[in-house]
């Protein structure tokens, strides 16, 4: 009888706990949504499943000697798997819509400007007494509001250890669900007039031009901000290995392979941090918040600032293109065109979308530079 009471005493029902349940149920929505809905499933299923294992009672996968951990201090607390995942997108990405149409770098930097609203609101549940966030703390929860999670989880790794898992749990839950926030504030934003504007077709772009720009983009950025370097360096390693055309073989390592094997190890380790003790707290739950609404302001100011483009070119701009400013490449860019054909089914935004979408990560990448080095210097 005493082995039967240890049978079941070891077992996962009898240690389960309600928190631990919540979770797992959270995990299968997420994994709901990736499956059946189609909401970014390469982000979703790896931390939704991995959420469900982490949670798994008595098994001990997202604790010290457990496989979700040692991903987690691996990739994540090192920041080695959102550099590798930011050369993985330089050799996905095309300058090519931002340099045939520079003014789109307006709209990536109008984005981030949730990120510095986000700051300034964290300081100021502080000092409250609300939350209790240091400047450190602040400046990394604001870096969600550029949508971006390989610089969510980079900065925090830098300016707040401690908040790491939060951060990188709602940088990642936003970015995935980028085709469910969006939609409602582009369409309060504008007229449907204005959702109807057809773009006329960008410049072909030059191979020398493409070359030249990682290059130049590197020496200018990192000469003035050498904090920014380590993302920025990797984003434009990739491009180049892309736009030299000699190292073929290296670019599509990065851009398939090396980034696919990333992503399932970073999406695991970020749901190991859906463990219901260290997620459903006030911490971590204010973070989510703070998150959400540093998002949604970055979506906001990146088509109010389109529309302003588009009144004084007089009327070239649709300004749902202001809201891929956000460093969700290419989701951001893909909601904007979703949203255009809704409204005009000739309506073809994708390639107009990409530039403030790529204009976008660069501008993540120069604000975390700001931080780290307001922060550290500074701070």
């Amino acid at each position: 009888m005493d082995k039967l009471l240890n049978i079941w005493h070891s077992s996962g029902l009898y240690q389960m706990q309600p928190g631990q349940a919540v979770m797992m149920a959270i995990g299968m929505l997420l994994l709901y949504l990736a499956i059946k809905r189609n909401f970014e499933p390469l982000l979703l299923i790896p931390i939704g499943f991995g959420g469900i294992l982490a949670n798994i009672p008595g098994a001990g996968l997202a604790e010290s000697g457990g496989i979700l951990y040692m991903f987690y201090s691996v990739g994540i607390e090192t920041g080695a798997f959102p550099l590798i995942i930011f050369m993985g997108v330089g050799a996905m990405t095309d300058f090519g819509p931002l340099l045939a149409n520079p003014k789109t770098l307006f709209l990536g930097a109008a984005a981030q400007f949730g990120i510095f609203v986000t700051l300034l609101g964290a300081v100021g549940l502080s000092a409250l007494g609300i939350m209790d966030f240091s400047l450190a703390d602040a400046a990394a929860i604001g870096i969600i509001g550029g949508a971006d999670g390989p610089t969510s989880i980079y900065v925090a790794s830098k300016l707040a250890p401690d908040l790491l898992g939060a951060i990188a749990v709602a940088s990642y839950s936003y970015m995935a669900l980028v085709p469910m926030i969006q939609p409602p504030i582009m369409r309060a934003l504008t007229t449907e007039k204005e959702r109807q504007i057809k773009m006329v077709q960008l410049r072909p772009v030059g191979k020398v031009e493409k070359v030249v720009f990682p290059l130049l983009l590197l020496l200018l950025v990192a000469i003035m901000l050498p904090d920014a370097a380590p993302l920025l360096g990797m984003f434009c390693f990739g491009n180049l290995m892309r736009e030299s055309g000699v190292v073929d073989r290296l670019s599509d390592t990065t851009q398939n392979a090396l980034i696919n094997v990333v992503t399932i190890f970073l999406g695991l380790a970020v749901g190991s941090k859906l463990s219901a003790d260290k997620f459903l707290d006030f911490t971590t739950l204010g973070i989510l918040c703070l998150g959400m609404v540093a998002f949604a302001i970055g979506t906001a100011s990146g088509v109010i600032m389109a529309k302003i483009m588009n009144k004084l070119t007089g009327g070239g701009i649709n300004p749902l293109i202001g809201s891929a400013g956000v460093s969700a490449v290419p989701m951001a860019a893909r909601v904007s065109n979703k949203v255009g054909l809704e409204a005009n089914n000739q309506n073809f935004l994708l390639m107009h979308a990409m530039g403030p979408n790529v204009a976008g990560v660069i501008g993540s990448a120069v604000a975390a530079g700001i931080m780290i080095n307001y922060v550290s210097g500074g701070g």
